[in-house]
């Protein structure tokens, strides 16, 4: 793959990158709607397709926050057509890496040394690119290690990109007045905790060796003293990407005890941490050869406030969801409904989300849950399908909900989906023996 000796750094640099890729889109357009007069019956498949391969190659020379936007979206896989997911997902782990004289320079100006100094052996070539650092593989001392380095500029980029992002964002989540600027806020701020790689080492720590007695789980070490605020030096684990180890056959029961492991670690973290890694793509996890579950990456940490955590979870049982008056409650504090809304809205929200919680928090109303089943997974499909079509919820405000929904509805999608891919059958409070 092509490296990269220079990142776009500068806002209207960024931007012309992301209009040059607008006009592109709007190319593919007219040549769909020149098609489509020969050819009534012509479905979009090919459309999507040139759309998501052009944004993907617009925003993977930019790096940073407009990658991570597309690899958050890749994990929506019933909001997006399949086009856009399978190529968004690559931001997971293709991307062109830096080249070899910006890999030196980055480590010269962060640590005082260049990579030939501070290891015994540093390989020039990353091993994995993705949207805000990539890894290259070293060793010292007889150990072998990972060092992740942060791209330039990506961390003073990213208002300037989010700004950029802004109005897709508002078109496709039909979000409407100032109320809306919480939600971007709420990424702003976690883009910004991400580059900061000084505070994922504090947290990487703090997670691994309060997560250590989890079964079948393991983590890396990391090495303050070979780490800056844009270089992370951890331990080299050895495995497959968990993607790689679901995309060909493997023994049922392995992927149920990989997925009890990865439940059971999210489970601890929400309910005994009250904080949690609201990151579940497959490119985060290992699976090692003897089919031990491997994190190996802490940059996007989500607090859970109390505010926000006991009625969120109290919306997780059945029964205050059918009971009418504590269900009505618990929307006005988690802001799923407001004040100034009115009796049609009151009505039509009140309905979707009695439907969508029913189906979403039925595993925790389980003593056992079959994340493989069919059943839950064409809901899901349906309910999405049904939704996006529904010319009524594209007259209301989508400002919805507390900003906390963010990264937890993220973290329960990304760990669901992770769940599904493994087939696994889980015990679902296998996690109360680790709560003490």
């Amino acid at each position: 793959m092509k490296t990269l000796d220079s990142i776009p750094t500068g806002k209207i640099e960024r931007a012309g990158k992301l209009v040059k890729t607008g006009v592109k889109i709007g190319g593919n357009y007219v040549k769909y709607y020149g098609k489509k007069l020969v050819n009534p019956e012509l479905g979009k498949d090919e459309l999507n397709e040139n759309n998501a391969e052009d944004i993907y190659d617009g925003l993977k020379s930019l790096k940073g926050s407009a990658l991570k936007v597309a690899q958050m979206l890749s994990m929506e896989k019933n909001l997006l057509p399949r086009a856009y997911v399978d190529k968004f997902s690559l931001s997971q782990f293709s991307v062109p890496p830096l080249s070899a004289p910006l890999v030196r320079k980055t480590f010269k100006k962060y640590l005082g040394k260049y990579p030939e100094e501070l290891f015994d052996t540093f390989e020039k070539d990353s091993v994995n690119a993705a949207s805000i650092g990539q890894v290259h593989k070293a060793t010292k001392d007889g150990k072998a290690l990972a060092v992740k380095i942060q791209y330039p500029g990506v961390a003073e980029s990213i208002s300037s990109d989010l700004a950029l992002v802004k109005p897709i964002a508002i078109r496709m989540f039909n979000l409407q007045g100032k109320d809306s600027d919480k939600y971007f806020k709420e990424v702003e701020n976690k883009l910004i905790e991400e580059t900061d790689y000084l505070l994922e080492i504090e947290q990487s720590i703090e997670i691994t060796e309060r997560c250590s007695a989890i079964k079948n789980l393991k983590f890396p070490k990391y090495y303050k003293e070979l780490s800056s605020e844009r270089i992370i030096t951890m331990d080299w684990m050895q495995g497959r990407h968990l993607s790689e180890f679901t995309n060909k056959e493997f023994d049922p029961e392995v992927g149920n005890s990989i997925g009890q492991t990865l439940w059971d670690f999210y489970m601890f973290q929400i309910h005994g941490l009250r904080k949690v890694h609201a990151d579940p793509h497959p490119g985060n996890f290992l699976v090692s050869e003897d089919h031990t579950l491997i994190a190996i990456d802490f940059g996007c940490i989500k607090e859970v406030p109390k505010e926000f955590y006991v009625p969120y979870f109290e919306l997780a049982q059945k029964q205050n969801i059918e009971n009418d008056t504590v269900f009505m409650e618990k929307l006005y504090e988690l802001e799923i409904l407001t004040e100034t809304d009115s009796p049609e809205e009151l009505k039509f929200f009140k309905a979707l989300f009695k439907e969508m919680l029913s189906l979403f928090t039925s595993p925790f109303n389980e003593e056992y849950f079959d994340f493989g089943s069919n059943d839950f997974w064409e809901k899901i499909a349906d309910l999405s399908e049904r939704y996006s079509k529904d010319s009524q919820i594209r007259k209301m405000n989508g400002n919805r909900g507390s900003k906390h929904f963010l990264y937890m509805n993220r973290t329960f999608f990304g760990l669901y989906n992770l769940l599904h891919d493994l087939n696994a059958k889980i015990e679902v409070n296998s996690f109360k023996r680790y709560l003490s």
